[in-house]
């Protein structure tokens, strides 16, 4: 089936308005009918043009609008010849779906662009003076899911290779499994010493980020009432923080 409608998958950035890329703006601008997350910093809307239609897709933990409703919508709205933007928090294809969906427009023939965003795994950590590389302490640098599809028979995260493999580790939205996560890497040959930070809503006003070890931090974070959205990072880097950090 031919059609006239087009859809772009865009990254939306980890927070901050003005980190989304031009090209992104420029769907915004574009668009016919934005479909938003919750991650997605609302403020980006007000690029987009008058008469535009705002439809809110987004994943909440008291409940969310299915992947499967979403994914209809944009075949849906493109056959009607419209132009979607699909502004996603971070970027499209690391942890935001977007290769799910780019999926099945091309199932439908539907014409997609992708539009790469600054993921919160490198942004959140910068923010809070952490660089997830460095040549003294950290040369590889991995994103892990901090909580995976409950669809899932068994977790796909290789803990036994992981847990020492890679320098740096960066777990997307797993304060709710962060006891999980800090057992699975001690038990699994890391340090209990090694420094962690979590980075609470990471390049926004209400940054917060707290620091411990893989021994300390559940306690840390639960005496500080971290929540999600936030990004842990494990790893030497951490350390330096205290010398470099700049926004909070």
């Amino acid at each position: 089936m031919t059609t006239t409608g087009k859809v772009y998958l865009v990254g939306a950035g980890p927070g901050d308005p003005k980190l989304i890329t031009l090209r992104g703006v420029e769907c915004i601008r574009e668009a016919d009918v934005i479909l938003y997350d919750r991650l997605a910093n609302p403020k980006l809307l007000e690029h987009a043009r008058v008469g535009a239609e705002f439809i809110d897709v987004g994943k909440k933990p008291d409940g969310h609008f299915p992947q499967e409703n979403t994914n209809a919508l944009l075949v849906e709205l493109a056959q009607q010849g419209k132009i979607v933007t699909r502004l996603k928090g971070g970027d499209p294809f690391v942890f935001g779906r977007g290769g799910e969906e780019a999926m099945v427009l091309a199932e439908h023939g539907i014409a997609f662009e992708v539009v790469p965003g600054i993921t919160a795994g490198i942004a959140a950590p910068a923010y809070a003076g952490i660089p997830v590389t460095h040549r003294m302490l950290s040369s590889s640098f991995a994103v892990v899911a901090g909580h995976e599809c409950p669809q899932k028979e068994q977790s796909s995260i290789n803990w036994e290779k992981i847990a020492t493999a890679v320098d740096t580790l960066a777990f997307y939205l797993g304060v709710k499994n962060l006891p999980q996560i800090c057992e699975q890497l001690v038990r699994h040959g890391r340090d209990p010493q090694t420094p962690v930070a979590i980075i609470h809503w990471g390049t926004m006003p209400e940054q917060k980020t707290v620091t411990g070890t893989l021994s300390t931090i559940v306690e840390i974070a639960r005496r500080e009432e971290i929540a999600n959205p936030s990004i842990i990072l494990v790893g030497d880097v951490v350390k330096v923080r205290e010398q470099i950090r700049w926004f909070d």
